[in-house]
């Protein structure tokens, strides 16, 4: 099982996201520790170890580390400004 780790950038985003995407984000987030490479989920072109997943029209930018067994969840934002 793996450890999720919350950047404090993405707790600060969180509280802006509506309410009616919250519930989904945070069911994914939790999946994580038992499924850092869901289905649906991509690697990033040009970055190591970076991913994403899609929950409706927002976007979890995250890491893994497998060798400390941790996912770091670095961005959680709206598709059109994710990427920026």
């Amino acid at each position: 099982m793996y450890k999720v780790i919350l950047d404090k950038k993405v707790l600060k985003s969180l509280d802006k996201i509506p309410v009616i995407y919250l519930s989904s984000i945070k069911e994914i987030v939790n999946s994580l520790a038992h499924n850092p490479r869901p289905f649906g989920h991509k690697k990033l072109s040009g970055f190591e170890n970076l991913y994403r997943i899609r929950t409706g029209v927002y976007r979890i930018i995250y890491s893994i580390e497998d060798d400390i067994l941790t996912v770091e969840v670095i961005k959680i934002d709206h598709r059109g400004s994710v990427y920026r």
